[in-house]
């Protein structure tokens, strides 16, 4: 058992990374945030994402790294943030359980490839940002 507190986050983050191209399973001792009592898990890690970073009252918030896996105790996906973790144990066993495919993702269409405005266009449609844009500032005319 491998203590988080006693090592560098980058040491945790090479044997998580380790663990997943080896598909291995990790035993984690997790605390929740917001409670006191830890949970031990067993996890299949299928990848390792950055959350995005926001501000916030002059603070930036975020930018934290969560793994995303699949718990054996729930068999269920689920997400655990690095800084949550207290322990952990990776196990010379392989993986049993199979991730859920994302039903989040949409296939954009093809794009036009022969007249540069139907690009334009195209990328226009793409970015859904723009259509409801607001500054947060009122702009003096």
């Amino acid at each position: 058992m491998k203590h988080t507190n006693r090592q560098p986050a980058t040491k945790t983050l090479a044997d998580l990374y380790r663990a997943a191209d080896h598909r291995r399973a990790v035993t984690i001792t997790y605390l929740k945030p917001g409670e006191t009592e830890p949970t031990v898990r067993t996890i299949e890690i299928a990848e390792l994402r950055t959350t995005s970073v926001k501000a916030s009252k002059g603070q930036l918030t975020g930018g934290g790294i969560v793994i995303v896996a699949m718990c054996r105790l729930r068999s269920a996906r689920r997400e655990f943030h690095v800084s949550g973790l207290i322990a952990y144990t990776v196990h010379r066993i392989g993986y049993v359980l199979t991730m859920p495919p994302n039903t989040t993702y949409e296939a954009p269409a093809p794009a036009p490839a022969d007249d540069a405005q139907a690009l334009f266009f195209y990328e226009l449609a793409r970015d859904r940002d723009d259509a409801d844009y607001r500054p947060r500032v009122r702009l003096a005319a």
